[in-house]
């Protein structure tokens, strides 16, 4: 399958079957994605949250708006994404090392470099404690999207869900002691035979509206 029929088929998913559990292995190929997605000045400000078994859902439930619920309860997985609050100095400092660990730098001026320009970024977008937040989001959201695609192209079936309360969420899982805070949820899993979703037909507006080539 290309990547046009990937993305023509891909669709969120209302119902799911509880019956059916991603195999490990995929769901550890998803999680890799994850990993490997991109940020700004690879800033990677976020933590992952994966729920995967009953205890774990009814524990979140309650943050979950009720017309969501079924979408938790029925797939497979759900993954609560975080963002870091703040990304501070610890957080800077780590990150360059795992960088240097991992072989990016050559020499020092280029991990130099490197260090002072996400701090740039960094500053540029910490006015406030809500623009760092805003900006560590759309790094979230690109993360977001990579997994969407990606477990389409294997055939799992997913929902992004902001229809939750971050508040009660985060006060669940005891966010704000651990420098999180919640962004996006998106569950994961096989749809029902009955998801009245899968069979309407995909409307995007025509590219005419889209695109503008210079």
């Amino acid at each position: 399958m290309n990547i046009v029929d990937i993305s023509q088929k891909r669709y969120t998913t209302k119902h799911y079957d509880q019956t059916k559990k991603i195999p490990t292995d995929q769901f550890d190929q998803l999680l890799t994605v994850l990993r490997n997605s991109p940020s700004s000045v690879n800033s990677q400000p976020w933590h992952f949250y994966v729920i995967d078994n009953d205890a774990a859902k009814n524990k979140i439930l309650p943050a979950i708006a009720e017309f969501n619920q079924p979408r938790i309860t029925g797939a497979s997985h759900t993954i609560v994404f975080c963002i870091k609050t703040p990304l501070d100095e610890t957080y800077l400092v780590n990150l360059l090392n795992q960088e240097d660990k991992d072989g990016r730098y050559p020499s020092a001026d280029l991990k130099q470099a490197q260090d002072q320009g996400r701090r740039h970024f960094v500053t540029l977008n910490s006015a406030t404690i809500e623009s760092q937040q805003c900006w560590e989001s759309k790094q979230i959201y690109l993360a977001l999207g990579q997994l969407l695609f990606a477990a389409a192209a294997i055939g799992v079936d997913t929902t992004a869900i902001e229809g939750y309360d971050a508040t009660k969420m985060d006060e669940i899982l005891e966010l704000k002691s651990k420098g999180l805070k919640s962004v996006v949820v998106a569950t994961l899993g096989y749809r029902a035979k009955n998801d009245g979703n899968a069979h309407r037909p995909k409307s995007r507006l025509p590219k005419e509206q889209l695109f503008t080539f210079l």
